[in-house]
């Protein structure tokens, strides 16, 4: 299968690092023209340099904005006016027992992980519709179908997600325009080796070390009994961009190594 996406314009949120990132190379590698995304211009010029550097051909743009508020979504949709695709990557994570977890948090992590995507989506999904061609992703997680008792808020933000992604999928009915979830497991991002690298300093111990015991004891579902990569939750985001997935829409697709115990 090869995967063309030329002529199409790609904003993916939270593309400065980790698994936005990765789509970001991925959909540059396509031919599509890729908006990196990200809150200071200094981390989204690296990002394009970092494109750049395995995708020397690549048609790229950056936005530096904090997309978490009303107005930094404003910015992005007043420099990028239209859209083909939208991934809704942008998110935070914190493990946090639920006792510990004040008012302001459960805020800031639905403003970030879900009101980011609503009001993107809200904007380039009108114009996608009247063009009757679009994808419209939210990176969401194993974590909204298993929501972990270590961050309870972030698995809420998560389960959220689903609920935009297919009811929006409903409201597209006939557009032409598809919208999923893709459910990534543990995957070895950006954040969450800096997490792990901590932990391991902290402990004396490698991070492999630590890696792997996470996975036998938070995620012992596992099937790949590993972390996943970046580049493997990408490739999934890719080919649903992808004008070959046009009949994948109202999913919640796992890239979970596993981890979800169900067929369903």
């Amino acid at each position: 299968m090869q995967i063309v996406l030329t002529h199409r314009t790609a904003v993916v949120t939270g593309s400065t690092a980790g698994i936005g990132l990765a789509i970001a190379i991925g959909l540059a590698r396509t031919g599509a023209r890729v908006v990196i995304t990200g809150r200071t211009q200094a981390r989204v010029d690296q990002a394009i340099a970092e494109v750049k550097a395995q995708v020397p051909d690549a048609a790229l743009s950056g936005v530096a904005g904090d997309l978490a508020t009303p107005e930094g979504a404003a910015h992005l949709v007043q420099q990028v006016p239209d859209a083909d695709i939208l991934i809704n990557n942008l998110g935070i994570f914190e493990p946090k027992g639920f006792f510990d977890i004040p008012d302001e948090d459960w805020q800031r992590f639905f403003e970030v992980n879900v009101m980011s995507g609503v009001r993107l989506s809200r904007h380039y999904a009108q114009g996608m519709a009247k063009r009757g061609w679009g994808r419209i992703q939210f990176v969401s997680s194993e974590s909204g179908v298993q929501i972990p008792p270590e961050m309870v808020h972030y698995g809420l933000t998560k389960t959220a997600q689903l609920a935009v992604s297919r009811g929006l999928a409903e409201t597209l009915a006939g557009t032409g325009v598809t919208v999923n979830a893709i459910l990534p497991g543990p995957t070895r991002s950006e954040g969450v080796g800096d997490f792990f690298t901590k932990i391991a300093a902290e402990q004396g111990v490698p991070l492999e070390e630590v890696e792997r015991d996470f996975i036998q004891t938070h995620r012992p579902s596992s099937l790949i009994k590993r972390l996943a990569t970046v580049e493997e939750v990408a490739n999934l985001s890719v080919y649903l961009a992808s004008e070959q997935a046009s009949a994948t829409t109202g999913a919640a697709v796992r890239v979970d190594g596993g981890v979800v115990r169900s067929i369903t």
